[in-house]
């Protein structure tokens, strides 16, 4: 196994047609680069010239030791981690291929000094996270709601819903709110009130809006704002999605809508019909809700009927790491 260190550009000739998510692509790793205070490390295993893995990270010297994290935090990427390409369909051989990978690429990146935290969630996908245990890193199984919609059609979809979220549907659909497809002005508007829900509830809120800007502008057809609006034009509520080469991913706002009927449920519905209908998602295949690890929300986005997908937050298990992890826990909230 070669591990080399690879340019965006390399790295985009690299990625496979399939079987990464959003985050993985060269636009959203660009302002992951431009906008976190770390150095973004494009890591690839090779046997011979065929590639059979890939991991980025974000690399930064903290004054309590050194951080290697993929996603960085507060820059709500829900996962990143490693790609897996074995070059075989039997068992026996993907798991030597990962195991030599996460071997070769944690070799590399010399994780097991004493003051190197790791801190690693993996893609949907990504089944076999035992390499890194073996390594003696913490892992640590975690969830979300995934719509399949592969080979299908609206109306099986909906069907599939439970029978309070169809009727919600329908009746957001009969009434006067439209939802449509915003430009950058939506973007912000959705980025402004869930910040503002953010501090409304007390919590946190690190993104920056030319952070934001520059992910959404960067991805371009592969990022949507969709706005709710009354009879009025007044807007409602708005959800920003991604879109990688596999899924659709709810990635920004829903946040409460002042209205009658349920607004986000149709921002959620309309997604799913442009993934359905829309030529350009044509390789899409499953609208990924999140969420599935937060207990007052799974009985809302349960009722989309969506696969719970298990994922896999990997972190350096080490005594002499605490101080580290709780400066990196102040980091992450």
């Amino acid at each position: 196994m070669r591990i080399e260190r690879l340019s965006l550009a390399e790295w985009a000739e690299t990625l496979p047609k399939s079987g990464y998510e959003v985050f993985h692509t060269p636009p959203a790793l660009s302002a992951i680069e431009r906008h976190t205070s770390g150095d973004l490390r494009l890591f690839g295993g090779f046997k011979g010239d065929q590639p059979v893995g890939l991991l980025p990270v974000v690399e930064e010297n903290r004054a309590v030791g050194r951080t290697i994290t993929s996603p960085p935090p507060t820059m709500n990427v829900p996962r990143l981690g490693p790609i897996v390409m074995p070059t075989s369909p039997k068992q026996r051989k993907r798991e030597r291929v990962n195991k030599k990978f996460v071997e070769a690429v944690l070799e590399e990146l010399e994780t097991d000094g004493p003051l190197s935290l790791v801190r690693l969630i993996t893609p949907l996908g990504y089944d076999d996270p035992r390499p890194f245990r073996w390594a003696d890193f913490d892992l640590t199984t975690k969830y979300t709601y995934v719509v399949d919609l592969e080979d299908t059609d609206p109306d099986s979809v909906l069907s599939s819903f439970s029978k309070s979220l169809r009727r919600d549907v329908g009746n957001a659909r009969e009434s006067d709110v439209t939802v449509e497809v915003g430009g950058h002005d939506a973007t912000r508007a959705v980025f402004e009130r869930t910040r503002d829900r953010y501090t409304e509830q007390g919590r946190g809120f690190p993104l920056s809006w030319r952070y934001v800007s520059d992910l959404v502008a960067g991805l371009d057809d592969r990022a949507r704002t969709y706005v709710a609006r009354d009879a009025d034009g007044e807007t409602l509520s708005g959800v920003t999605a991604l879109f990688g080469p596999d899924a659709a991913y709810f990635w920004q706002g829903g946040t409460r809508a002042e209205s009658d009927v349920a607004v986000n449920s149709l921002l959620h519905w309309r997604i799913i019909e442009d993934v359905l209908t829309d030529p350009a998602f044509e390789s899409v295949t499953a609208y990924d809700l999140m969420g599935a690890n937060t207990e007052r929300l799974c009985d809302y986005k349960g009722k989309f009927a969506g696969e719970l997908v298990p994922y896999y937050e990997v972190e350096t298990d080490s005594a002499a790491m605490n101080l580290a992890k709780s400066a990196f826990s102040a980091v992450k909230r």
